[in-house]
């Protein structure tokens, strides 16, 4: 071979060399890069996870707190509350036996007619009859 032949292998296995060193180099910055922001992307998600934790259990403190007050005002509404006896039931004017047939009657036409149901046709009767 001549010398100018092999100079020209030498360059030529030289180009080659120095694409493969460059392919080689690319390739490992390429991986390493991607790591870098796979590993990134992984702790920003697992930060995301964190805040989104503290803060659901913020809104369950925030909602125990309401529950809690909304409890303590309605026990302060049924103490404030009177604990007597109920009332007796107001006296039907009129007292006579009469009246209170002419009242009966008058209750059982309502209650036929569908303007008293049977619960309040039977509060109103007691009414009459405990006079």
């Amino acid at each position: 071979m001549s010398p100018r032949m092999m100079r020209r292998r030498v360059v030529g296995r030289s180009l080659i060399g120095a694409a493969a060193t460059t392919a080689v180099v690319v390739g490992t910055a390429g991986a390493v890069s991607g790591h870098q922001q796979q590993k990134a992307a992984q702790s920003q998600a697992a930060a995301q996870q964190q805040a989104d934790a503290q803060q659901q259990m913020a809104d369950l403190q925030a909602n125990q707190e309401a529950l809690a007050q909304q409890q303590a005002m309605l026990a302060q509404q049924q103490a404030a509350q009177p604990q007597g006896p109920a009332a007796a039931p107001a006296a039907v004017p009129g007292s006579s036996m009469d009246e209170k047939i002419a009242q009966l009657q008058k209750l059982s036409d309502l209650k036929q007619a569908g303007v008293l149901t049977e619960e309040e046709f039977a509060v109103e009767k007691a009414k009459l009859l405990a006079i």
